[in-house]
């Protein structure tokens, strides 16, 4: 009998907001935007396409172009696309950033 393989899915792992939290925060500290895009329109799908696009007031398709085909979402979008998902964006000092800040101030 073979044994019948089925392609991972992170979407089907995006059971709760901590999750998706972190998943996201990998995606955004990368740097990379395609990795950010690609992060964005994973838990999108995961959400319901349909759901978060009315709630962003776009419509489903144009969410689609903007994470799937080869899209470039403006900041706005993402904003608008955070905010459906019930979350906010913070901006932090790096943790390798802090610490020359310190070792330069313990220098002085």
């Amino acid at each position: 009998m073979a044994l019948k393989l089925k392609k991972w899915d992170v979407t089907e792992h995006m059971d709760n907001e901590e999750f998706i939290s972190e998943y996201l925060k990998a995606a955004f500290e990368s740097g990379d935007t395609s990795e950010i895009t690609g992060a964005l329109s994973d838990v999108a799908r995961a959400r319901n396409m349909t759901d978060l696009a009315g709630k962003m007031g776009i419509s489903r398709q144009g969410l689609y172009k903007t994470l799937f085909e080869n899209g470039n979402p403006e900041f706005a979008t993402i904003q608008k696309l955070i905010t459906a998902l019930g979350l906010q964006m913070s901006i932090i000092v790096p943790a390798k950033t802090a610490r020359k800040r310190v070792l330069a101030n313990s220098l002085s």
